[in-house]
């Protein structure tokens, strides 16, 4: 709850008795706690009694519990809610719909819906194909979740999760002028998910599935790739992956090495570990290490999962064995998508010369910066607080309207590897540093290098249905053939 300063403001709505309790008291006392009274609002005010609202900046939610507790306790005084600037934002939902065509008099309803609806209901009926033109298919994004996996919280279930598919649909809005939709199923069971998503179909130009734990994700992924005809896009998987990739691109020249002679750890074993390793092979690296809690995975072993087993077949061609601290002696490149804390300064002391530490625990990452600092060369977190945030913003907006734009059947592995490039292209050679490998979430330039990127990479691939023109200033306004 805290914000990215790391102070906090809650507002405390008091009923205060006049005859038992003073605003004196009350101020002393949250100031005594090392809060910091910065607004008192009248609400309503009586003979007896008033209401008013406190605006309280606080360290944390830790402080802010403090404080709520303390004042809840003194006589004469009722709290009535607490809320802060975060909650706000949140009454009745962070999105909305609007209409394109305001409907002002009978001649305007005869055209959007009876009578005249019909006619467009019939030319779909007779060509399908005409849905991505006619309908709000052409541009709208499903965002799907089970809550399951819901950021660092875990399994919290769907209506939990529905605050970040909201967030998730106005970022597509706000950055790639998308219509998305949160939808959070009130299932966990990976054939009813992929049997609800197909039914979703028709109305959809794309799926974005968020927040899916492993190992369910791969299989409704595959499943959904396979027997839909539009693109499906797990973000936490290929976003998380996509954007390592194009920081890795950018750290690989500040430092001066070749992606294929590195020796890469990933730590986290995962959605995201996996997906990032089968990015980074495509990408040209020959040595890649996964390590989970029970050490480096490894050829000749079986695994329960499935997805190990594919690992152990595809990746350290050395078979190096043993814990995180051991493997990771002489490697070039450390990914962690793990947990808090895990990667000691002792093992990066241990690494390679000049070497990348991209730790990616959110939001305690597997190293502070503080303490990996004295040995690596380029650091990269999660967190906006630090230089170089890897942020899947980067990759879901452009990716998404690519596909879209160009009416992919499908996100191939061309494409996310060439968004990875263009993410990594926003970066000139002359600003490339150790603290900026990685565009800022709000650089107006991704999203359409991310796009361009995307619509070719679909044509080489062969999924593109529409060719596109780029003769229109506004890529907005570009006319679709």
């Amino acid at each position: 709850m805290a914000t990215a300063g790391g102070n906090l403001n809650i507002i405390l709505r008091l009923e205060i008795d006049k005859e038992k309790a003073t605003f004196g008291r009350i101020a002393t006392l949250i100031n005594g706690l090392n809060g910091d009274i910065i607004a008192i609002d009248v609400i309503s005010e009586g003979k007896s009694h008033t209401i008013r609202d406190f605006t309280v900046t606080v360290f944390d939610q830790e402080h802010s519990d403090l404080v709520v507790r303390e004042v809840r306790s003194i006589t004469g005084v009722k709290l009535h809610h607490v809320s802060d600037r975060t909650f706000l934002v949140h009454l009745g939902g962070k999105i909305e719909t609007k209409l394109k065509t305001p409907i002002k008099n009978r001649d305007d309803l005869s055209r959007v819906y009876t009578p005249g609806v019909a006619r467009v209901c019939t030319a779909i009926h007779n060509d399908e194909t005409l849905a991505n033109s006619l309908t709000i298919k052409r541009n709208t994004v499903a965002v799907i979740s089970d809550g399951s996996a819901v950021l660092g919280l875990g399994n919290i279930g769907p209506k939990a999760a529905m605050p970040v598919m909201e967030g998730k649909a106005m970022l597509f809005k706000q950055l790639a002028n998308i219509d998305a939709f949160p939808i959070c199923l009130n299932t966990q069971d990976p054939e009813e998910i992929i049997n609800v998503v197909k039914a979703l179909e028709p109305t959809f130009g794309g799926i974005n599935l968020e927040d899916i734990a492993s190992p369910h994700c791969f299989e409704i992924e595959r499943r959904l790739s396979e027997e839909l005809d539009i693109p499906v896009f797990h973000d936490d998987q290929h976003g998380t992956a996509v954007v390592i990739l194009a920081g890795l691109l950018n750290a690989l020249k500040v430092v001066g090495k070749n992606l294929e002679e590195c020796k890469v750890v990933i730590c986290g074993i995962g959605a995201a570990g996996i997906a990032c390793t089968k990015m980074i092979l495509r990408a040209g690296a020959k040595n890649v290490i996964g390590v989970d809690k029970k050490g480096a995975i490894v050829k000749n072993k079986s695994y329960e999962n499935q997805e190990w087993n594919w690992y152990a077949e595809n990746t350290n061609p050395y078979e190096e064995e043993g814990t995180l601290s051991e493997v990771i002696k002489g490697a070039d490149i450390f990914i962690g998508v793990s947990g808090p804390g895990v990667l000691k300064a002792e093992d990066v002391k241990n690494m390679g010369k000049d070497p990348i530490v991209f730790a990616m625990a959110n939001p305690t990452p597997e190293i502070l910066p503080e303490v990996a600092k004295p040995y690596v060369s380029v650091m990269a977190t999660g967190r906006s607080d630090y230089p170089n945030q890897i942020n899947n913003v980067l990759c879901f907006p452009g990716m998404f309207r690519g596909a879209l734009d160009c009416r992919a059947s499908a996100i191939t592995e061309d494409m996310k590897l060439a968004a990875a490039k263009a993410i990594a292209s926003t970066v000139k050679d002359s600003e490339l540093n150790e603290d900026y490998i990685i565009p800022s979430v709000f650089n107006e330039k991704v999203v359409e290098k991310v796009r361009r990127a995307v619509i070719d990479a679909a044509h080489e691939s062969g999924v593109a249905r529409k060719e596109y023109s780029l003769s229109m200033k506004n890529p907005a306004d570009e006319v679709f053939l």
